[in-house]
């Protein structure tokens, strides 16, 4: 099992909060964003890289803020997020590698893409605390997936050779001629199944969909074994996630890596109203989200001293 080296332990850290949790702000979207902000196709290629870059700084005012971290793009977030000091001094960044969309093989298999030019070390000069790669994987069809762990390794080389912090994401999919009962049922065994190949590349800190299960969570906890794990949103609505959040805690999970369940349906075109809602609505949902991380979060164990501890020492 792949471990943090100190610069890495160090940036993990960052990510976290004094409880030792991750609760990060994840505002990387970039497609699935227009589609919340517009409708209508015409209208969503209408918007600008600027006013996603606008709404991106308002969540990252309003929610990263009362987080650890926040999770952003390379083409539309940052380095105004630094430059114009958007981002609080103690608040971590990090900074997604992964492009919006993916390709299609013959065979129907999803292709995960790179943003062109990003790198560990653009990564570092952006002023980040650490990047995030995101691929597609269906572990149950060894052959889908060569392209994307070819990604995976080439990114977590990369990081590795600067010794800086990865957070390596993935996501599962449907296969055109799947029915949704046979995918929803090979769920817990395709997330565990994911997390097992996303660790044998030498992952260190995971970013995964909800198991399915609490059953599942354990199990991915088991596998992880020092190896930290935080649950993603995949934008459910927030009741649902607060339960799948209370699993994954529950059974072993480090944190929430959450973005549309908190901002989806916060956002808008007219700032005024993002403001309104992200302060009305979103900022409670995120509370609602750390009261069941510090009721569940186990800690990190470190010489008999609990880290959340040392960290409010």
């Amino acid at each position: 099992m792949s471990r943090l080296t100190t610069a890495e332990m160090r940036g993990y850290q960052q990510i976290c909060g004094n409880d030792g949790a991750m609760m990060v702000i994840a505002c990387d979207q970039r497609g699935g964003m227009r589609s919340l902000l517009a409708k209508d196709p015409e209208a969503q290629a209408a918007i600008s890289d600027k006013t996603l870059g606008d709404t991106k700084a308002d969540i990252a005012r309003f929610l990263a803020s009362k987080a650890s971290c926040v999770l952003v793009d390379p083409i539309c977030a940052v380095p105004a997020l630094v430059d114009d000091r958007i981002i609080q001094r103690d608040t971590a960044l990090l900074i997604g590698l992964d492009a919006s969309g993916w390709g299609t093989s013959p065979e129907g298999y999803r292709l995960s893409k790179l943003v062109p030019g990003i790198s560990a070390r653009s990564v570092r000069q952006l002023g980040a605390t650490g990047g995030k790669i995101m691929v597609y994987l269906r572990s149950d069809r060894e052959e889908a997936n060569a392209h994307n762990i070819n990604i995976l390794r080439q990114c977590i080389d990369d990081f590795a050779r600067e010794d800086l912090l990865l957070v390596v994401e993935f996501l599962t999919y449907r296969f055109d001629d799947e029915n949704e009962a046979e995918y929803k049922a090979k769920l817990p065994s395709l997330v565990v199944g994911g997390s097992r190949i996303c660790l044998d590349c030498g992952a260190k800190v995971l970013k995964i969909p909800y198991p399915g299960t609490a059953e599942a969570c354990a199990e991915v906890t088991k596998l992880a074994g020092d190896v930290p794990w935080a649950v993603l949103s995949a934008g459910v609505d927030h009741s649902t996630f607060l339960k799948q959040v209370e699993d994954a805690m529950r059974n072993g999970a480090s944190g929430v890596i959450a973005g549309r369940s908190l901002w989806k349906d916060c956002i808008s075109l007219d700032r005024s109203v993002t403001r309104d809602r992200l302060q009305s609505v979103a900022v409670p949902r995120l509370r609602e989200i750390q009261a069941v991380i510090s009721a569940h979060f186990k800690g990190v164990k470190s010489e008999g001293i609990d880290q959340g501890q040392k960290a409010d020492a």
